[in-house]
């Protein structure tokens, strides 16, 4: 049964969760690589996912599961966590971590382009004007205030936040095609990945683990940015009357999440990113607008 009350106290727990995840990769990663944050917080992950479903006596259909769609699961395994979070951490090693948090925002509006091509779907003006507003606001903030100088702290990791967008808005298009229950696709899909990760690690990095503060942070980023900040929020939706009314709290969090960079990171802010964090929650307004729109003019009929 909806229960508005409960919805808005798994949103804001959501909410509050993800605001602090920028702090824990940039924290995580003085003390672990990429790959080496990536390997422990998916195991992290897989271990939590798992004791869940054990605990729904649910584990026996994981592997029924997996066995009916092995590929379908090892590709979502491999676009999620493995390369979106590889390119993720990378950005913010490279980057301030407020740049490659703004960044990472603008994913929605790669979803909407990527989904021309390869869903058949029709931009219509709403997202033009989305678009651009969001990489106007990326740019100021990745320039720190002057777009037209194209001066950045690291171009390269611009690129990989940008990046990073692009294959986060693929695994949702996968994902469309994904009718399994979401706690188990997220179990499958994670388990899928940690050959990958596993790799990257030997590859790019090695496997001396030592330092505990890395471990700390990276059992956190698994816990609860791969974990129950996700599960929150679908007890936030299955308990909300109306999606629209909890989804709009998501633009608290990178406001929030600047506050706790400045307490926890010690990052400076600089004057642009709130201007640029404006024009990307902007353009997500736009976008959803259409939306908005039409349910106004469903519910007056």
């Amino acid at each position: 049964m909806p229960n508005q009350r409960k919805a808005w106290l798994y949103a804001l727990a959501t909410v509050l969760l993800w605001s602090t995840v920028a702090s824990a990769f940039k924290l995580s990663l003085q003390f672990f690589t990429p790959s080496q944050l990536l390997l422990v917080a998916s195991v992290t992950s897989v271990l939590l996912l798992g004791g869940l479903l054990a605990g729904q006596r649910k584990l026996g259909l994981a592997l029924t599961t997996l066995r009916r769609r092995p590929l379908f699961f090892i590709s979502l395994g491999l676009l999620n966590p493995a390369l979106y979070y590889l390119l993720l951490f990378e950005a913010y090693r490279l980057l301030p971590a407020q740049q490659a948090q703004a960044i990472n925002y603008t994913w929605a509006i790669a979803l909407s382009l990527l989904a021309v091509p390869f869903l058949k779907q029709r931009l219509n003006r709403f997202d033009g004007v989305a678009i651009a507003l969001a990489y106007l606001g990326a740019l100021i903030i990745a320039t720190r205030g002057a777009p037209f100088s194209l001066n950045f702290d690291s171009g390269y990791g611009v690129l990989l936040a940008l990046a990073s967008t692009l294959i986060w808005a693929s695994y949702w298009i996968l994902n469309t095609r994904n009718t399994t229950e979401p706690l188990l696709s997220l179990f499958l899909t994670f388990s899928c990945s940690l050959p990958f990760t596993l790799l990257a690690c030997g590859v790019l990095a090695d496997f001396e683990l030592r330092a505990w503060q890395g471990w700390l942070g990276a059992i956190y980023v698994g816990l609860f940015e791969m974990g129950i900040a996700f599960l929150l929020w679908l007890l936030a939706l299955r308990h909300a009357r109306q999606a629209a009314h909890i989804s709009n709290l998501i633009f608290l969090s990178p406001f929030i999440s600047l506050l706790l960079l400045r307490w926890l990171v010690h990052e400076p802010i600089a004057p642009a990113t709130p201007l640029g964090l404006l024009l990307i929650v902007a353009a997500l307004l736009v976008q959803q607008w259409p939306g908005w729109r039409k349910k106004e003019s469903s519910d007056t009929h």
